[in-house]
């Protein structure tokens, strides 16, 4: 397995670290949608966060279920062990990140009949995909708006129930499936389909530096790291190490993280001032600014730290105004100011 360029040594896209490291605190955000030029780091930053991510409490099933969840969150085999009175085992194991290939079958991502045993045993049995693999992790998609339409069809519906409901071949199986789904890709390729594109929590723009400095300090990093890739990883293990102790202390605080009235109604004025399509965007904005929030160790939310995260929250939540030629990037950015000053 390749080693995976340190998080810390990904230099600039501040907007595409920070919404990372978000999700990573809130899940409920909704996972991260990362868009713009080949060779900006995408894949690099996100495939680095696995690095960072402490370890979880998991049950001892096929699908690493949480054994405090209830059990509406509880695959078959732990729901029948705690109605049988028994208590679930569980170990630490690493939170999954799972990459979705864009050549993947239905069979591959949603789960199948395990041909192995039907053959030489004469069973039914459930051969799990890619989503339960995924299960309380992330879900890695690169070229995210080239994905095949049956496959997207397929996680809208997990997405949105977070089960995944298979039912072929004489098999009728209901796992939860509930995982942050991180996409990359370029918008000059192909446009990505609206109702996948709302299901990202925060969505985010990345751009080549166009400054001499930190392009020569992005070529640098990345040629010492192809040279001697293990010396360069124990190089940024503190610093790694210390981005990873701030995701655990953020998690902590965030659910005594508060959201004044005044964040609140500040958060409601932007979103109708932008005509934003129902609630998911003000729900957006207020979880992602309290992860923020727990991440710099506040525990009141600000309009300040609304600010901060408003745009990659809203940007892809506009409608078209063929009356304003302006990027949606620019229109919340304008929205902030009159609404906000300075």
């Amino acid at each position: 397995m390749p080693i995976p360029f340190p998080f810390s040594a990904v230099v600039a896209q501040e907007e595409m670290k920070r919404s990372l490291l978000m999700a990573a605190i809130d899940p409920s955000i909704g996972g991260v949608l990362v868009f713009g030029d080949r060779g900006t780091g995408k894949s690099t930053a996100i495939r680095g966060l696995a690095a960072l991510l402490p370890k979880m409490r998991a049950a001892d099933c096929t699908y690493h279920c949480d054994p405090d969840a209830s059990d509406d969150y509880l695959c078959e085999e732990c729901r029948t062990k705690k109605a049988k009175g028994g208590s679930l085992k569980s170990h630490q194991v690493p939170v999954p990140v799972v990459d979705l290939p864009l050549g993947a079958t239905e069979d591959r991502v949603i789960g199948a009949l395990d041909l192995e045993r039907a053959l030489t045993k004469g069973e039914k049995a459930f051969e799990p995909g890619l989503l339960a693999r995924a299960h309380r992790g992330f879900l890695y998609i690169d070229e995210v708006n080239l994905l095949e339409d049956h496959l997207v069809d397929s996680l809208l519906d997990v997405a949105a129930s977070g089960q995944n409901l298979v039912e072929r071949e004489g098999l009728s199986v209901r796992h939860p499936a509930r995982f942050v789904l991180v996409g990359s890709g370029n918008p000059e390729e192909g446009e990505l389909r609206p109702q996948l594109q709302d299901r990202f929590g925060l969505s985010v723009e990345v751009k080549t530096p166009t400054d001499l400095p930190t392009r020569m300090k992005v070529v640098r990093l990345r040629d010492e790291f192809e040279r001697d890739p293990a010396a360069f990883v124990e190089k940024w293990k503190s610093k790694d190490a210390k981005v990873s102790r701030q995701i655990q202390k953020a998690k902590k605080l965030l659910p005594e993280v508060a959201v004044p009235d005044r964040t609140l109604e500040e958060t409601a004025k932007l979103c109708i001032k932008l005509g934003t399509d129902g609630l998911r965007g003000e729900l957006t904005v207020i979880r992602s600014a309290r992860a923020l929030a727990a991440l710099q160790g506040d525990k009141t939310v600000t309009v300040d730290h609304v600010k901060t995260i408003a745009v990659s929250a809203l940007r892809h939540r506009l409608r078209r105004d063929p009356l304003d030629e302006s990027g949606s990037t620019s229109r919340v950015e304008r929205a902030i100011k009159e609404l906000f000053g300075e």
